[in-house]
């Protein structure tokens, strides 16, 4: 098992950054596959940014291209979503997600991963 515990989430305005970061525990991210999800208010849950176990590929959603930068760092166990443009379309609960049985980043946005975190507050005002 691993358990993940996302940080970084607040109020920015559009057009400014956010920086999220998912710790995990229990397990180095070297075994796994990782992502992010998010969910707005009165939409579903929708699939990120993904990033493979070893880090040499990652894979966006379209919305987030050129504008969201997912990144591991192995020595810290971590996870970061850098995030730059922000939109207010951006806003939602972002969640960290890690699966140990896919060998794709793009995989994981057509599955939905073994292990969540408890989710993170984006606001973005205009």
């Amino acid at each position: 098992q691993v358990q993940l515990v996302e940080s970084g989430g607040g109020l920015v305005q559009a057009g400014g950054s956010l920086r999220l970061s998912c710790a995990a525990s229990g397990r180095p991210l070297s075994m796994f596959t990782m992502g992010w999800f998010r969910q707005g208010p009165g939409k579903n849950r929708e699939f990120v940014a993904a990033i493979s176990r070893s880090g040499s590929s990652t894979y966006y959603r379209d919305s987030v291209k050129g504008r969201f930068t997912i990144s591991k760092i192995n020595a810290a166990n971590t996870v970061v979503l850098q995030m730059n443009r922000l939109k207010s379309e951006d806003a939602a609960v972002y969640y960290c997600a890690a699966d140990p049985l896919l060998t794709t980043a793009q995989g994981m946005s057509s599955l939905s991963p073994t292990y969540w975190g408890q989710g993170t507050q984006v606001t973005v005002s205009s």
